[in-house]
């Protein structure tokens, strides 16, 4: 779902990486710092009680169970995750990274958790397919797919970006843009969750991606416990479970 800029990959790829933590040395600790964002609902996000929360804090919880060590979250701004990750900060990464070419020559990514693509929000009679956006103005998350996605539709007016999703459908319902182009599943749940079925509409997906938790580069026996812990968690009904409650559906690719 989200891209790291690419100004960001020279410094990633040239940082030494003395403080990240083999498999090992996290399994003799017993905890296991994961990254997210907390700002990205269904996925993580922080409730109303301030708990973080959310599908992949549900699987990052299940995964860290199914490894036998404790979960300790940390939550920062997304376009940071994945160089604090290579500098120690954390272990893992999961936060709805999709997996592309510039972010996996930065990073090792593990099997995809889920699948998903980038979709159109627009009011209702608003546009709803990419040649529908011409001469318009578009919503995106900045250091995102979704930014890269919507500056490649031709005739699109302009593209704005913003810190946070909820900020651009802000702007939408205020008439600041006539779309926000953002992950499917985030959509729906905005939708659902602020009841506005009868004021947004969803258009056509732009595109489709394979998301992914990521480690530090070259960090090869973390990444084989957590693709070996994600295949158990899928085969004994554990992220079924998990995904029906958050989608009411299952999210893994096929």
């Amino acid at each position: 779902m989200k891209k790291l800029p690419l100004v960001f990959l020279a410094f990633l790829l040239g940082l030494a990486f003395a403080q990240v933590r083999t498999w090992d040395q996290i399994k003799k600790s017993g905890e296991i710092r994961i990254g997210t964002e907390g700002a990205f609902p269904p996925f993580n996000f922080f409730n109303e009680k301030n708990q973080l929360t959310g599908f992949e804090v549900d699987l990052g919880n299940a995964l860290a169970a199914k490894l036998g060590v404790r979960p300790h979250w940390i939550a920062q701004a997304f376009d940071t995750l994945l160089i604090q990750l290579n500098q120690g900060r954390f272990d893992f990464v999961i936060a709805s990274h999709g997996i592309t070419p510039e972010r996996a020559k930065a990073v090792d990514f593990t099997n995809p958790h889920y699948c998903t693509g980038g979709i159109i929000v627009s009011k209702k009679g608003g546009p709803k397919t990419a040649k529908d956006l011409g001469g318009k103005v578009a919503g995106v998350q900045v250091g995102t797919t979704y930014m890269e996605a919507a500056q490649k539709i031709p005739g699109l007016k302009e593209v704005r970006t913003y810190q946070k999703d909820p900020d651009a459908l802000q702007d939408l319902l205020a008439g600041r843009l006539d779309a926000w182009i953002t992950d499917r599943f985030v959509a729906k749940e905005a939708i659902k969750e602020r009841k506005l079925e009868g004021t947004l509409q969803l258009g056509e997906l732009l595109f489709q991606e394979k998301v992914a938790m990521a480690v530090a580069k070259g960090n090869k026996t973390l990444l084989a416990a957590l693709n070996q812990a994600l295949a158990a968690l899928m085969k004994d009904g554990t992220y079924a479970k998990i995904s029906q409650k958050w989608f009411g559906e299952d999210v893994r690719c096929r």
